[in-house]
């Protein structure tokens, strides 16, 4: 049994995944503007701070984007801006184009009404907590004197740091895709120009979606959390192939040549085994979060792959690999991190290192996850106005405790989520009937405690 949510899920305003909330409602133009004058303040002391600014494609992110940089540059800091760009991009030029600190304008995968900010620090890892909390003390009520004169910061467009990303990625990548048939779907965001790009140079026949942004059409009805826009390409055009993004291309969901969803957990599967073959699976383990299946804990055993568990979100995956020295982890949701290479889930290089091990076995990926059995899990997520209400109600924790008897061999959770107004209720086990049974009856419980939306 498993009770949790983290402390980023119980930030005032910073959750699992940064400060995220309806555009100009939750999360505003002032927020935004506060957010850039700590930043520009805080990373400024005894010198001109350098700040990296990306952003998706919501209609939000224009103003947002403004804003901030109008904050940090009055607090006396430049700010080179990517424009349209992913998130994993901005980690990697943070780290390797000497930044203080880089900013990514995105809600990932929720609706264009929505918007975000994630901040990572200098090494390309989200903002330690420590400062988080002092962005929070800021941000009600903070107060320093303006930058004047001379001491006014720039902004500089750095479109050009864009390419210099494309460029790592194709780096990375041993093999070429030359006769391959590719789908990529990029969600209406931040990957509809880079992701292409790069399976092109790569020598990949591209089938793209989602690659008509608009403003408003971000993740509607496409990308990695709708996945069947892209199935119905892959089996429309025969392709060998397809994968997924979510908004910012943090996130990658694969579907292989018979349209069969591939996960995070499945890619966590072939490319433990890929790297372990090739002896560069440190430590023989690999870091997943409490919501991973059951399932891919015993298929990576059976290849005496340990896995080691962590609260949801990368951050919370990228802590554990720095801990226990493995060089893969990510999360269900496809948040995949290859340490040796980045500090942040990358969509398009998970894309890769799949692509990779098919073209290195000769395999298709169907093959490639035929060892990784899943164990019948069911998930309910119950929107809720008060989450800590109802993972402390007496009621609701004695409902976990009888549904964890009842499972023998499987799990319940009840994790408080650090992005949405909602509560997750997982049950996991071989019986699907029981866990479905189980599921209702916590259920019943939250819907009692009279915090539901």
């Amino acid at each position: 049994m498993y009770i949790g949510g983290g402390r980023y899920g119980l930030g005032k305003y910073f959750g699992t995944d940064g400060f995220r909330g309806r555009a100009n409602e939750t999360l505003t133009a002032i927020h935004a503007f506060r957010v850039g004058r700590f930043l520009g303040k805080y990373f400024s002391r005894g010198k001109r701070a350098k700040i990296l600014v990306g952003k998706d494609t919501r209609l939000s992110s224009y103003m947002f984007e403004y804003a901030l940089t109008a904050g940090a540059t009055a607090s006396g800091a430049d700010v080179y801006l990517l424009h349209v760009t992913t998130t994993p991009s901005v980690s990697y030029l943070t780290r390797t184009e000497g930044f203080d600190c880089g900013v990514m304008i995105s809600a990932s995968h929720n609706p264009y009404t929505d918007n975000g900010i994630k901040l990572f620090n200098a090494g390309g890892e989200k903002l330690e907590d420590q400062v988080l909390n002092r962005v929070e003390e800021y941000l009600d009520g903070g107060n320093f004197p303006l930058a004047t004169g001379g001491k006014i910061g720039r902004s500089v467009d750095f479109v050009a740091g864009r390419n210099r990303y494309l460029a790592y990625l194709l780096t990375l990548s041993r093999a070429s895709f030359r006769g391959m048939r590719v789908g990529l779907d990029c969600a209406n965001g931040s990957a509809w120009q880079i992701s292409k790009a790069v399976f092109d140079a790569l020598g990949a026949r591209v089938y793209a979606i989602g690659v008509d942004p608009n403003g408003t059409n971000i993740n509607e009805n496409c990308g990695s959390t709708h996945i069947d826009a892209l199935r119905t390409l892959v089996m429309e055009r025969n392709l060998d192939v397809g994968f997924a993004f979510d908004g910012d291309a943090d996130r990658c969901i694969c579907v292989d040549e018979r349209g069969d969803v591939v996960d995070g957990d499945g890619i966590l599967y072939l490319c433990a085994r890929s790297m372990k073959n090739r002896g560069e699976l440190d430590g023989n383990g690999v870091v997943a979060t409490v919501m991973s299946n059951l399932g891919l804990e015993e298929s990576l055993a059976r290849d005496g792959i340990r896995l080691l568990r962590c609260e949801v979100g990368d951050k919370f995956v990228h802590d554990g690999l720095v801990s226990s020295g493995y060089m893969l982890g990510g999360e269900q949701s496809g948040h995949i991190i290859f340490k040796k290479v980045a500090a942040t889930g990358d969509g398009i290089l998970t894309a890769l290192k799949v692509m990779e091990t098919m073209m290195e076995s000769k395999c298709p990926l169907s093959c490639l996850v035929e060892g990784f059995k899943r164990f019948p899990q069911y998930l309910k997520n119950v929107k809720v106005n008060d989450k800590s209400a109802v993972m402390t109600d007496g009621a609701v924790l004695l409902s976990l405790e009888e549904a964890q008897k009842k499972l023998e061999g499987g799990r319940v959770l009840l994790r408080a989520s650090g992005t949405e107004p909602v509560v997750r209720i997982l049950a996991e086990g071989e019986d699907g009937k029981l866990c479905n049974e189980v599921l209702s009856s916590i259920e019943r419980a939250v819907l009692h405690v009279g915090e539901v939306l």
